[in-house]
């Protein structure tokens, strides 16, 4: 099967790649991108020979030109797309976006780790999921579980009763606001059970994450908001549930290991042979559950509101969160302040319909400016934001 990996120098692209060595023979590599780590990527390169290499940066896409001759080196993403069966978008952020519209506009298989694909962009690639062989299996460990407990039902839209999205609770789960008011980077980013990026681990650590993943879900598998929970799992074992009409409740359990829900997007509908994340059931001896602190985690009901209102709101929330997040990563508000820019923001959303890519460039660019404005105008030396 050929395969074309969209962001392999990131945590998801590396980690797909171990799951390629553990199961030699079965993928064929023949395109990988990356937005500016050249060391690792030409490291690849030489490792998996593809034929298509995709930089965005403009030094890093010289120098991986002039480091791998004989292979076709691009800059635009959603180059690698073409001679796949199956691509892997591990792209972050908005950039990603091009990738997703390109794999299924083509008709093939999109493995998809990239959030903003559907939370920013959901009415345009809904239509797209349309195109005879496109198809979206998610790699979000979440959604990876919804999807194989939703592989039990006849008739997901009338058998499903409730999706339920389980969160860590991230590190400062049972802690009140109070508590939280002196927050700082290092103590954001010190993930109890994941090992992952800066930006999604301080959106774990808001509940951003979960809520944004409840409007991808929304939009994923057809399923109402209101029939789309969270509860909070300290352990990471359970990655989903979902509770059918007739009261059953089917879960997806496992070890916390990306690997799995890696190998089970690529390899679909089979699954993988190498047992990623399997779970020594001696030694587990408890599995909690609790409902999330809505206070003190508001950015989760933020996100249900911009679902709620649709259109070009959860790519406003996304953009203003993006913003929020690299402020304070920066040092320039407050972990608290995540939250108030967020709301803030939102509120200036003018309700403009999306119906394309541009529209959806448009909204994400708007919210951009409202947030840093906000951001810059509205925060005190403190990290406090202002009346």
């Amino acid at each position: 099967m050929k395969l074309a990996i969209a962001g392999s120098t990131g945590s998801i692209g590396t980690q797909a790649l171990e799951v390629l060595a553990a199961d030699p023979g079965r993928y064929e590599v023949v395109a990988l991108a990356a937005a500016r780590n050249a060391d690792l990527l030409i490291e690849q390169v030489r490792t998996y020979r593809p034929s298509v290499v995709a930089v965005t940066d403009a030094d890093a896409c010289r120098t991986v030109a002039a480091a791998c001759p004989g292979v076709t080196v691009v800059a635009e993403l959603a180059d690698v797309v073409a001679d796949a069966d199956v691509v892997l978008n591990a792209v972050v952020g908005f950039a990603g976006l091009p990738v997703t519209v390109e794999t299924l506009r083509r008709g093939k298989r999109l493995a998809l780790a990239n959030k903003e694909s559907l939370i920013a962009a959901g009415p345009v690639v809904e239509p797209l999921r349309a195109v005879p062989g496109a198809h979206i299996v998610p790699v979000d460990s979440e959604h990876c579980a919804l999807h194989q407990c939703l592989r039990s039902s006849h008739d997901a839209l009338r058998e499903v009763s409730v999706l339920q999205l389980t969160a860590s609770g991230g590190p400062f789960r049972g802690r009140t606001s109070a508590e939280l008011r002196n927050v700082d980077v290092s103590m954001a980013l010190a993930h109890p059970t994941w090992s992952m990026g800066p930006k999604i681990t301080v959106d774990s650590s808001t509940l951003m994450n979960k809520g944004l993943e409840v409007i991808e879900a929304h939009v994923l598998f057809g399923i109402p908001l209101d029939r789309i929970d969270v509860v909070v799992h300290p352990q990471s074992i359970v990655h989903s549930m979902v509770t059918f009409t007739d009261g059953a409740t089917i879960a997806q359990l496992s070890m916390p290991d990306m690997r799995l829900p890696i190998a089970y997007a690529l390899g679909y509908p089979s699954r993988a042979v190498v047992p990623f994340g399997r779970i020594d059931w001696a030694t587990l001896s408890r599995l909690d559950f609790e409902a999330p602190d809505r206070e003190t985690f508001r950015c989760l009901d933020l996100a249900y509101e911009a679902g709620r209102a649709g259109g070009g709101a959860p790519a406003w929330l996304s953009a203003a969160n993006e913003v929020a997040v690299d402020a304070f990563l920066d040092g320039r508000i407050a972990w608290h302040a995540i939250a108030d820019v967020n709301d803030a923001t939102l509120e200036h959303h003018d309700g403009s319909p999306v119906r394309s890519v541009d529209d959806v460039l448009a909204a994400d660019a708007a919210a951009r400016r409202v947030a840093r404005r906000i951001v810059d105008t509205r925060v005190t030396p403190t990290g406090t934001i202002s009346a």
